[in-house]
């Protein structure tokens, strides 16, 4: 349970990072039940880190302390930049079908960006681009496949995240950079990672193999896959706060105490 009473299932977070670096943490808020999230994540303070948040369905009203604010719906992506420090909310609407749900993933900033101006980008899932191919469809959040190539940019993790989408038995394969840490989180039917079935819930650590290969079931698959560039740099991390020492981490609260965590421009 997170925020002010949010039921949700993590896939991970809160523990060894070396697996998922440069990942932190992935949350799977979906749910079938108001009651289960509609007491959202009001105001709270960020350092240090990026937070990318994926809608699947429903309606998350957000607003932050750089004046940013506004509604991210079905297919849409919310990538914020805390940097130096920022102050957001994310709190759901009451949806007619009952159920809400999508993800959270942190990705960590390295030690020299940590305390980087915060920036914001909103994605509309109009403007997400997708690739059909045999065995499904691809929507390119960040990174490139079939040659094209996701709206956020420039991101210092070289990040690759998609949603992907096979029909019953389809099949997909993607190369992954030389280094990088790989992903995937299936949220829906069966998929085949290595020869083994993984299903609704499952996370899957890919190693490293230079691609990704993956195989629906009878009844097709949804996955999220992520891929990134792993900082190796340690890791100070106290609720949403993530610094490389002890001392970073404990002058971002003293600061958020004493009304001076957001740093002017």
């Amino acid at each position: 349970m997170e925020g002010a009473g949010v039921k949700l299932h993590r896939a991970f977070g809160f523990g060894d990072t070396k697996a998922t670096d440069p990942f932190l943490l992935l949350d799977d808020f979906r749910g079938d039940k108001p009651e289960d999230y509609m007491a959202g994540f009001p105001w709270h303070p960020h350092r240090g880190i990026e937070t990318i948040t994926y809608m699947l369905e429903g309606e998350v009203e957000h607003g932050d302390s750089i004046g940013n604010s506004g509604v991210i719906g079905a297919g849409d992506v919310q990538w914020m930049t805390a940097g130096s420090g920022i102050i957001h909310q994310e709190m759901p609407r009451e949806s007619k079908s009952g159920r809400m749900g999508g993800f959270q993933l942190w990705a960590n900033l390295p030690a020299k960006s940590k305390m980087t101006a915060p920036k914001y980008r909103g994605l509309e899932s109009k403007n997400i681009p997708s690739v059909k191919f045999g065995g499904g469809e691809v929507k390119v959040i960040c990174g490139e496949y079939g040659g094209v190539k996701g709206q956020v940019k420039d991101v210092v993790i070289e990040p690759e995240y998609f949603d992907v989408g096979l029909s019953p038995d389809g099949r997909f394969e993607h190369p992954v950079k030389d280094g990088h840490n790989c992903l995937a989180y299936i949220y829906k039917g069966e998929a085949a990672f290595g020869g083994k079935y993984a299903g609704n819930r499952s996370l899957v650590y890919l190693e490293e193999t230079g691609k990704v290969s993956a195989a629906a079931g009878k009844e097709g698959a949804s996955f999220i896959l992520i891929s990134g560039k792993p900082l190796k740099e340690p890791v100070a991390w106290y609720g949403p706060i993530v610094m490389n020492t002890e001392e970073e981490l404990e002058k971002a609260f003293t600061e958020y105490e004493n009304g001076t965590f957001i740093k002017k421009k």
